[in-house]
């Protein structure tokens, strides 16, 4: 979010037919949330484009990339990395610690796909887990996202929006931006 640390969302893996629609929803969540770009590994160019679109008609900013690989960005990062899985600490338990360590440097949220190497836990300097059920990555990354921003995300304002969805009671109500 604006004025603090930048995080960053690294998908890995991409299985194209299985994750087209879960990889979409990963670059969209991050960006609804709070995220300030996501990077998805593999043949994630439809995700790509879709989460482009939805930035350039609903405001950003938030950038979205397809890389071949996780393993320099996570091994090179310079800041603190968080690998978002069920067998990790809990997150009520570290969340503290990984705000203080947001409010020094940028934070890359490592989310799964297919099955995770154990260098990716071994890289990590936070396994969280929201739950320690089976779940979700997009449920994952959501209640971490939330618990990192404390609901200041959910205030965020928009930037070169072409439209906006005006919150109602009932219905579905989206305007063109003036």
């Amino acid at each position: 979010m604006q004025g603090e640390s930048e995080v960053v969302v690294l998908r890995l893996g991409h299985r194209p037919g299985r994750d087209d629609r879960m990889t979409t929803h990963i670059g969209l969540t991050a960006r609804a949330l709070g995220a300030d770009r996501a990077l998805l590994v593999g043949d994630a160019s439809q995700s790509e484009t879709t989460v482009r679109d939805i930035t350039t008609r609903f405001g950003g900013p938030f950038d979205v990339e397809v890389v071949d690989s996780y393993r320099d960005i996570i091994r090179d990062w310079a800041g603190t990395v968080v690998h978002l899985t069920m067998y990790g600490e809990r997150v009520q338990d570290v969340e503290e610690d990984i705000r203080a360590a947001h409010a020094e440097g940028p934070v890359l949220v490592v989310v799964g796909a297919e099955k995770v190497p154990f260098e990716v836990y071994d890289y990590a300097d936070f396994n969280v887990g929201v739950t320690n059920q089976p779940h979700s990555e997009v449920a994952a990354l959501s209640v971490f996202l939330d618990r990192l921003f404390e609901g200041r995300e959910l205030e965020r304002e928009w930037e070169d929006a072409e439209r906006e969805v005006i919150p109602m009671e009932t219905g579905k109500r989206v305007e063109e931006v003036e």
